[in-house]
C-alpha cells in the first residue's frame, strides 16, 4: 500500500526538501503541498492522504488551527498530523498534540528517520518518539494550574488506569505487556479500550489526556 502524504510548510524550500526526501521510499507518496493552514485543510478535505506534515508557525491560519480543523472534522479521522517544529520543547507543539497531532518531527529529522516516522504514523502507532514527546508534556503541564477534568476517568478500571499510567510514560505495547505479565494482545486490547472510552485520537492524546486529569505528574 502506498502512503499519500500532503507537506504543509510557508517556505518553498522545506517543502521541497522534505518532498525530495520522501521521494526515495517506493512506499510513500507525496499528494500535495500547501503554504498555509487554510490551503492545507482545504487541500486534505480533497487529497484524504494518510499522513500530513504540518507545519506550526506560518502566517494566516497556522498550523495549530488547522491541525485542529482537520482533527476535529469527522470524514477525516483516517488522516493523522505530524507537526513539524525548529524546537524540541515548543509550547505549540504541546498543543498540537492536545487537540490530535499523533506525534512531531524536528525539522533537521533525518531522511531514513523521517520515512519512518511517516510509515510508522500511517500504520496507527502514534506517538513517534515517546522518550521526546514526553519531555514536550512534562516542560509544559506544568501550566495547567491544578488537574483538570479527573472525573474523566472515571469510566476507566483500575487496571486501565494502570495502563494508562504506563502509556503516559512512554511504554510501547510490547513493554506494557512485559511490565503487566500479559500477552502484547491485551497490552493492545487494553489501549484500544481507553482510547474508545477516553474518546481519544491516538497515544499521544493519551499522554495529553493523563497529564491534564492528574493521573501522572511531570
Amino acid at each position: 500500500m502506498t502512503i499519500r502524504v500532503v507537506i504543509v510548510d510557508d517556505q518553498a524550500l522545506v517543502r521541497a526538501g522534505f518532498t525530495s526526501l520522501l521521494a526515495h521510499a517506493d512506499d510513500i507518496t507525496v499528494v500535495g503541498e500547501a503554504d498555509d493552514g487554510a490551503a492545507a485543510v482545504e487541500l486534505v478535505r480533497r487529497a484524504r492522504p494518510d499522513v500530513v506534515l504540518m507545519d506550526i508557525r506560518m502566517p494566516g491560519m497556522d498550523g495549530l488551527a488547522a491541525t485542529r480543523a482537520i482533527t476535529d472534522d469527522p470524514e477525516l479521522t483516517a488522516t493523522k498530523v505530524v507537526v513539524l517544529t525548529t524546537y524540541e520543547v515548543d509550547e505549540y507543539v504541546f498543543e498540537a498534540l492536545r487537540v490530535g497531532a499523533s506525534g512531531f518531527l524536528t525539522k533537521d529529522v533525518d531522511p531514513a528517520d523521517l520515512r519512518d516516522a511517516v510509515r510508522t504514523v500511517a500504520a496507527g502507532h502514534a506517538l513517534l518518539a515517546p522518550s521526546v514527546t514526553r519531555r514536550v508534556v512534562d516542560a509544559f503541564a506544568s501550566t495547567v494550574p491544578k488537574p483538570k477534568d479527573p472525573e474523566r476517568l472515571d469510566v476507566l478500571t483500575d487496571r486501565e488506569r494502570e495502563v494508562l499510567t504506563l502509556v503516559a510514560r512512554g511504554l510501547s505495547n510490547d513493554e506494557l505487556a512485559r511490565q503487566l505479565i500479559v500477552s502484547p494482545l491485551t497490552a493492545k486490547t487494553h489501549v484500544s479500550r481507553i482510547l474508545t472510552k477516553l474518546h481519544a485520537r491516538d497515544r499521544a492524546q493519551l499522554v495529553v489526556l493523563a497529564y491534564e486529569t492528574g493521573l501522572v505528574t511531570p
